[in-house]
């Protein structure tokens, strides 16, 4: 496979997938923007840059994509993973159940990066809920 023009295509699929769910809210005009404005004009930024990509790969040397299938079942037991231990616990260890079991994909293992990217992430969500007051079950 064409590591380049799966990528674009991806892209593409995902630029599709939000601007199509965007179109459901009213769009507004630039004077008033409507909340599907934004999310509109991303994911048309983002689908010219998919096509963009699919059209250089046609033209540039193929490079080949390979598929770990390993490293694609540590991501998706991560993401569950993060799903069930916010549901019983709280979201602070999803999320570092999620950075500790994710970067087992890697090809290169940190423990105290992991730390690190936790405690980012940590700031983030606490920030979320605290300056824009989502309610999110962190405690």
């Amino acid at each position: 496979m064409n590591r380049n023009l799966v990528r674009g295509l991806f892209l593409m699929a995902i630029a599709l997938a939000f601007g199509l769910t965007a179109l459901r809210y009213p769009i507004g005009e630039l004077s008033h923007a409507g909340p599907g404005f934004f999310p509109a004009m991303v994911s048309g930024m983002l689908l010219v840059v998919g096509v963009a990509t699919v059209v250089r790969s046609f033209f540039v040397e193929k490079v080949h994509l390979p598929l770990y299938f390993r490293n694609i079942v540590i991501i998706m037991a991560s993401l569950c993973g993060f799903a069930v231990v916010s549901m019983f616990v709280n979201m602070i260890a999803g999320i570092v159940f999620l950075v500790f079991c994710s970067t087992l994909a890697g090809t290169s293992y940190s423990w105290w990066r992991n730390v690190k990217i936790s405690a980012g992430l940590i700031a983030m969500a606490l920030a979320l809920q605290y300056l824009l007051g989502l309610n999110l079950p962190l405690f």
